[in-house]
């Protein structure tokens, strides 16, 4: 009876590192679905605070809509596209002035 004791208990250690291996092994697997994840949750929550900054602010939405009313579509899109390329220059300087501590 204590010899097969000893054998479960020799079994069991053997599974538990096999187990720890295992786990292990799909953490590093895993690392860059995890980190794609992790993109797609700061941009879901970037695009909801955005709509919660709408709901907020509707006059913002409104008048940005009328103004792309307003404008012909080539035009439209040429002042949206700035916009878009100005948002983006300011959000890389934002970023390197918070990085070097200004």
């Amino acid at each position: 009876m204590n010899q097969r004791l000893n054998e479960l208990h020799l079994k069991r250690g053997r599974l538990l590192e096999r187990i720890d291996t295992q786990r292990a092994a799909l953490g590093q697997e895993l690392r860059p679905v995890r980190s794609a994840l992790d993109t797609v949750d700061r941009l879901l929550a970037r695009v909801l605070a955005g709509v919660d900054y709408l709901k907020t602010h509707p006059s913002i939405a409104a008048l940005a809509i009328v103004a792309l009313l307003i404008m012909k579509p080539r035009r439209a899109y040429r002042w949206s596209t700035r916009a878009f390329s100005a948002w983006q220059i300011w959000r890389i300087l934002r970023d390197k002035l918070a990085m070097s501590g200004l």
